[in-house]
């Protein structure tokens, strides 16, 4: 194992740990740390000593802050593919963890956001703690929720994941469980002792009993008392009619929502909201991945995605010039674009 590896391996008892290792970087997902993930899971299947994958993160802050956004940043500004080429190795990982047949034991300590959802919340055993925030930002961005986060977004109790795929927000453990994101609460404190426990684990179901005795109950969360708002709101039709009962709503929370809608990017919005509506009617995962891989590809040769990420994160005046400027000028026409077909270009995951 090298320490300057952006994946480091190693095996403890029966557990193969996966530790991703950019803590500068809040252990941003780059492509060869897609490749290493997948690489770990073939040895991980092909060895029968090990009876359970843990992927964690290196750093103290997080799991995973998502892809590597300056990286995608610079390749469609210079005309090149390498991001899609990223993307679908990426979004292939994340069907292979969901389908991955020993327990994949995710830590989803600290920030879990974009990328670091898709590589966690597909996994079979998902640990969230006092410290996880867990999101799907990329309507800040000028680009639409990936790595299945609209399959799970879609899954969510009412209209509790379009509001999260919309808006971006964070949620905490309690929140990130009721969301259908994360199965179990154990106390960052207790992490150590688990993954000590696990590794002595020999078969899936101790593994599965051992996370439940570390469990608890996690901190009361706050989705749960806005559900009648978000509901009511999130089930109109169209962004435009959203925003405008969040704002009708009288509710601070409800205001607050609206003010976050109205700073994203209209086009984002517009094709977030029918991507998590259309992944509810899909069979499965995998179909999900194919419509997103679609969509990416869409998003990256357009105007909102390079600006959104100058405006947040290279030059940070956090003024993006979204183009178009209202959800009003966002065409039907121009939101079906986006899940055109893709030709000989498909994902093609819904057909193996």
């Amino acid at each position: 194992m090298n320490d300057d590896e952006p994946v480091l391996l190693h095996t403890e008892g029966h557990v193969l740990h996966i530790t991703l290792n950019r803590p500068r970087a809040l252990n941003a997902l780059t492509h060869s740390m897609v490749r290493g993930i997948g690489e770990a899971l073939t040895l991980a299947a092909e060895d029968d000593t090990v009876t359970a994958v843990v992927i964690g993160g290196a750093g103290g802050r997080g799991l995973c802050a998502g892809g590597d956004i300056r990286s995608i940043y610079e390749d469609a500004r210079a005309g090149r593919r390498a991001s899609v080429d990223f993307w679908r190795d990426e979004y292939r990982l994340n069907a292979r963890i969901a389908r991955f047949r020993k327990p994949y034991v995710a830590l989803m300590d600290g920030i879990v956001m974009g990328g670091g959802v898709g590589i966690s919340a597909h996994g079979d055993v998902r640990i969230v703690t006092e410290r996880s925030r867990v999101a799907m930002p990329e309507t800040g961005i000028g680009f639409i929720p990936d790595v299945g986060g609209t399959y799970l977004l879609a899954g969510a109790p009412g209209e509790l994941g379009t509001h999260l795929a919309l808006t971006g927000r964070a949620v905490q453990a309690a929140d990130a469980i009721l969301c259908g994101l994360a199965d179990h609460f154990v106390p960052s404190q207790h992490l150590a002792d688990l993954t000590s426990a696990l590794a002595r684990c020999a078969t899936p179901g101790e593994v599965v009993d051992t996370v439940r005795r570390y469990a608890t109950d996690a901190p009361e969360g706050e989705l749960a008392a806005h559900r009648a708002w978000i509901d009511d709101c999130y089930a109109a039709e169209t962004v435009e009619e959203i925003i405008g009962r969040l704002e009708k709503s009288g509710l601070p929370a409800a205001k607050e929502a609206a003010a976050a809608l109205l700073t994203a990017s209209p086009t984002a919005l517009k094709v977030t909201l029918a991507a998590v509506r259309r992944a509810a009617h899909l069979s499965s995962l995998e179909a999900a991945l194919d419509q997103e891989f679609r969509v990416s590809c869409r998003a990256f040769t357009g105007h909102d995605l390079v600006e959104g990420v100058r405006a947040r994160i290279i030059d940070k005046d956090r003024t993006p010039r979204w183009r178009p400027a209202e959800p009003g000028d966002v065409t039907a026409a121009e939101v079906a674009r986006y899940f055109a077909p893709l030709g000989d270009q498909e994902l093609g995951l819904a057909a193996t």
